[in-house]
């Protein structure tokens, strides 16, 4: 065996300042495109400095070596000696061509190399790339995802880039599949539209705009749900808190995935869709932290059951993962963990999925002695979890190099534990199992699977490994560095004839990197001949069978320390007698091992597709698996047998919208899809009755397959009706669907003040106000539950005085809009009209913040003249033109109060009108509305005349105040009058005219008893904004 020597510097560079070394990225070049794998010789490996103080990657460093690892030169002149890189990525194609990303935290650019990464190009980015996708086939095309949900496309490798598409789902776009898309730079993706849904697209990577995106289904889908994988695609869609999951087998138009009955799914995860079959887990409604694994027939569509209760648990990043394991190198071989009785126990099958049965655990443990483990009390559990990190094994592995080869860690009893480990490893496929180490190592496949290096799992330095060529019988110790090293992990490629591994690692906890190159060459002696083979047959638990087929594999024999070539295994393969294979949907074993239909399935329901003249398969029960390739024996028994199709009346219609949805906006496509449980489509009228005085009619249900779209011009609530009628009965479905104009505005109406425990009327203004079917939401004050209504008007009582916050919420469609306006109560309050100079209305540009700012002026002049305090005098200017205002006393908030000084500051306003309104004018002169500025002394000028001519108007009120109107005084008296309500004056000249002499005099009122109370008017005008016209709602 030759061990390089240890690499103390290799040209890496140390981390000194940090207690962790940073990330390492290593990849494996072949010299030419076409070369032998012997001629492996370029290593890449990307290190990187993380600051745990700063919290970010400060710096990296590029090494490259050609002599598989020997020495190393360090890249960072060739790639920019300040560039921090983050990921280092090779194209599958081509083995020549690298690409780098820099930083995305300090610039956004990428490297591309051509030469194996000896000489890079730097090209600057306008985006951040999170993650690159490269075609399987053409090895210019990349896709590039960026941190902001665009996807970007390449056809130069990188060089230049394009936009395809924005809002695009992470991880859920995919290339063609060759041999199934028509277009080679077709794109599969999942992203949300402008409608705010996400839909299912493709389109090319130069031709995405919007009008050649295609949507190969009609209705939206729920968010992380598009998968393509193989021949199948396969979305999801939640209707009603309940998923429902669509699949498409060879871009056929996609149908509803079938689960028994009974199954109500909130998850599913695609297992495997190898051999044309899906292999899919699913939880139910009732678990929690277990899945059910399902199989399906060859289009994906219908599911049987094929074991419950898998272990799940939740990987490094959240994602789910589902302790199943598929053994690589032989079809149908599956491992899975599942929970019995609150115990995890390891099952085995091997006939994908319709046989379990647990583990036989070794005869005997490491020291030779017997282990008492009898079935089904006790077995082997392994743990089934994949490793996260590509540089150490994980807990399971196998290859197809070396078929029937399994390595494990796991332990002996009852259930799986996590605490008493040790290795396992079975070379028959999982019939039988050996003991290898008692604690926990990482397992390597050398020299095509020939041989097995392992190397203790654990957090101390180590020095030794151990290698067997006897599929573990027996293992070499052999030591790899003269120091312990902190193994990080290795590099191994077992499909490489150089037998080289590199290990990786540090010293100390503050010791630079360091590499060890293992070089195996001399433990292979020679080639191997064909003295140097033996035979090996397939079995379970000696079936010799295995998914219709007896399969012998040629394989190494034990001890025969040759190194192995690329065609060192062969097969051979017969055809024995086949099983009763697998279950047909809707059937299930019973205790008798028969298969019977289940209690909700009758095996006479036909397909809908089943039309008069045709025929079809009616199945047995059992079916074909469908990798199974026996072709004698039993299937002519268990085979479906074909019979004609009768003719049946329509059953089991339904109506439903494309998106699930119903709400619909008015102006835009409704799309209606018709389904139908039982009948003959061929032969089957079908009506459709939109509800706004529109219907349509089909002979068969062919034209209505992608569904039918109607636009509806106006809003409302529209009943929809489906008709299916043939010459053997008919069924109807109805639908009610909501047509809303989407709401732009709502103007809260509410008076300025209000009288405690008196009725209050609110409205809610919508534009457009032709919007449909809208709800409000009302919240008053601090309370915490709103008050709903259909109704845009909410009458309420105030109890408490003070400033109270009325807020309503509008919700129509998918929108929800909303305002705030704040009301005065109080007991009582006195109120007066105010008018301005006409000339003042050109210079007013009817907004809520100009208005404001005049009340504010007003109010803080009238306090200044008349020394009432500024919390009893509210000034409102209401919305529009003239110019307008009303002015509010408020009382005192001290109660005993309110009668000693009612009287005299409702007098003094009146006495000292006119001197008031000319100190007020003085005041507004030498106080404007915007600034002092010439500009707007022209705005000045027109208040000071505005605010004289009211100070006019006010002095002849209180000379002839009993003659003239609009000077409002409201009073509730108890017992004695009828309670009165009289609303602020209407700027309307034919308001009617109400003159003072129909109220208690002020003065008269105040020597009243202490239950006569003073009462204020209600206006129905608020101060916001408003608008000239309320638009409707116009079709598009």
């Amino acid at each position: 065996m030759e061990i390089a020597d240890k690499l103390p510097v290799v040209g890496l560079e140390g981390r000194k300042c940090c207690k962790h070394h940073g990330n390492m990225s290593v990849g494996r070049r072949q010299r030419h495109k076409h070369a032998r794998a012997s001629e492996w010789r370029v290593i890449l490996i990307l290190t990187k400095l993380y600051d745990f103080n700063l919290g970010s990657v400060t710096e990296s460093s590029l090494w490259r070596s050609t002599d598989y690892g020997t020495t190393y030169e360090k890249l960072n002149d060739k790639v920019g000696l300040k560039t921090v890189l983050s990921y280092l990525y090779v194209s599958p194609t081509n083995k020549r061509k690298i690409m780098l990303l820099s930083d995305p935290e300090i610039e956004s650019s990428i490297l591309i190399s051509s030469d194996e990464g000896a000489t890079y190009q730097k090209y600057r980015l306008n985006f951040y790339i999170q993650s690159l996708l490269f075609h399987p086939k053409q090895e210019e095309w990349i896709l590039a995802y960026s941190l902001d949900q665009k996807l970007y496309s390449s056809m130069d490798f990188g060089r230049k880039w394009q936009l395809m598409h924005e809002r695009v789902t992470p991880n859920r776009f995919y290339w063609s599949v060759a041999g199934l898309d028509k277009e080679p730079d077709l794109v599969h993706m999942e992203a949300r539209t402008a409608d705010g849904h996400t839909h299912y697209l493709t389109c090319r990577i130069q031709e995405c705009s919007e009008t050649k995106r295609s949507g190969p289904f009609s209705r939206s889908i729920d968010v992380s749900s598009l998968v393509v994988q193989d021949e199948y695609i396969f979305i999801q869609v939640t209707t009603g808190g309940r998923a429902t999951y669509y699949v498409s087998y060879r871009r056929e138009p996609f149908a509803q995935i079938k689960l028994p009955k009974y199954s109500l799914p909130k998850d599913m995860h695609i297992i495997s869709t190898d051999e044309n079959q899906v292999f899919a887990a699913v939880q139910e409604w009732n678990q929690n932290d277990t899945y059910n694994l399902y199989i399906s027939d060859t289009r994906g569509v219908y599911f049987t059951l094929a074991l419950e209760n898998v272990k799940s648990s939740r990987g490094l990043e959240g994602n789910i993962v589902i302790d199943l394991y598929e053994v690589a190198g032989i079809k149908g071989i599956f491992l899975a963990n599942r929970k019995v009785d609150d115990q995890i126990k390891t099952f085995i099958t091997y006939n994908k999925g319709r046989d379990w049965r647990l583990l036989q655990a070794p005869s005997t443990d490491l020291r030779g002695d017997p282990v008492l483990c009898q079935l089904p009390f006790c077995s082997l559990h392994l743990r089934l979890q994949l490793s996260e990190n590509p540089y150490t094994s994980g807990s399971i592995s196998s290859k197809e190099t070396a078929p029937g080869l399994l390595v494990a860690t796991g332990n002996i009893g009852s259930e799986l534990s996590y605490t008493e480990v040790g290795m396992f490893i079975s070379s028959d496929g999982g019939n039988s199992w050996r003991q290898i180490f008692e604690e926990e190592y990482n397992v390597w496949f050398l020299d095509w699977g020939g041989a097995l290096v392992a190397m203790k799992h654990t957090s101390v330095p180590i020095r030794h490994m151990w290698v067997s060529f006897d599929e573990g019988r027996s293992w070499t110790k052999y030591s790899f560095t003269s120091t312990p090293l902190f193994v990080d992990g290795s590099l191994v490629d077992p499909g490489i004839e150089t037998q080289i591994m590199t290990v990786f690692g540090h010293f100390s906890l503050r010791s630079e990197w360091q590499l060890v190159k293992v070089d195996y060459k001399s433990l292979f002696s020679r080639r191997c001949t064909k003295d140097d083979y033996q035979t090996w047959h397939l079995h379970n638990q000696g079936e010799p069978c295995v998914m219709g087929e007896r399969k012998i594999y040629k394989k190494r024999k034990p001890g025969a320390q040759c190194s192995l070539g690329r065609d060192y295994s062969q097969t051979v393969v017969s055809e024995p007698l086949c099983d009763s294979g697998d279950f047909d949907y809707g059937y299930e074993r019973h205790s008798n091992n028969q298969c019977i239909p289940a209690f909700w399935f009758s095996p006479s329901s036909l397909s809908k597709d089943c039309n008069v003249g045709q025929n079809y398969w009616n199945s047995t029960g059992y079916r074909r698996i469908v990798s199974n390739n026996c072709t004698d024996g039993l299937r002519e028994k268990y085979m479906a047998k074909m019979e004609k199709c009768p003719g049946k009346a329509p059953r089991g219609l339904h109506i439903l919208t494309s998106d699930g949805k119903l709400v619909m906006e008015q102006g835009h496509n409704a799309t209606f899809i018709i389904l139908m449980e039982e009948g003959d489509l061929q032969r089957t009228n079908i009506q459709l009755d939109f509800g706004d005085g529109i219907a349509v009619s089909y002979a068969n249900f062919s034209p209505v397959e992608d569904g039918i779209r109607h636009v509806y011009k106006s809003a409302g609530i529209f009943q929809v009706t489906a008709y299916a009628e043939n010459s053997l009965g008919s069924d109807t479905a109805v639908l009610f669907l909501h047509v809303v104009c989407p709401v732009e505005h709502v103007h809260l109406s509410v008076p300025f003040v209000a009288i405690r425990n008196k009725d209050v009327n609110i409205t809610a203004v919508v534009w457009p106000s032709q919007a449909g079917t809208l709800t409000y939401f009302w919240w008053f004050g601090n309370s915490t539950k709103p008050l709903i209504t259909l109704e845009s008007s909410i009458s309420y009582t105030f109890t408490v005085e003070g400033m109270n916050t009325v807020t309503v919420q509008v919700a129509g469609g998918n929108t929800l809009i909303q305002d705030t306006k704040e009301i005065a109560v109080h007991e009582y309050f006195q109120s007066q009209l105010l008018s301005f100079s006409p000339n003042l209305d050109y210079h007013n540009p009817d907004i809520p913040e100009w208005r404001q700012d005049v009340g504010k002026v007003i109010k803080r002049a009238l306090a200044q003249v008349t020394g009432i305090p500024d919390e009893q005098i509210l000034v409102a200017l209401f919305p529009g033109l003239p110019t307008s205002a009303e002015l509010f006393i408020l009382p005192h908030k001290n109660t005993t109060e309110r009668r000693k000084s009612s009287e005299a500051d409702l007098e003094q306003v009146r006495k000292e009108g006119f001197m008031e309104y000319l100190f007020l004018s003085y005041l507004l002169t030498i106080t404007p509305l915007v600034d002092s500025s010439s500009s707007h002394s022209s705005s000045a000028m027109l208040m000071l005349l505005s605010v004289v001519f009211v100070g006019l108007a006010v002095f002849l009120i209180y000379k002839f105040k009993r003659k003239i109107p609009w000077i409002n005084i409201y009073a509730q008296v108890q017992h004695d009058k009828e309670q009165e309500m009289i609303g602020s004056v209407s700027q309307s000249e034919n308001a009617p005219k109400i003159t003072l002499s129909e109220f208690t005099d002020p003065e008269e009122l105040m020597d009243k008893e202490l239950d006569t109370r003073v009462m204020g008017s209600i206006s129905t005008i608020a101060n916001s904004e408003s608008t000239k016209e309320i638009p409707n709602c116009t079709s598009v």
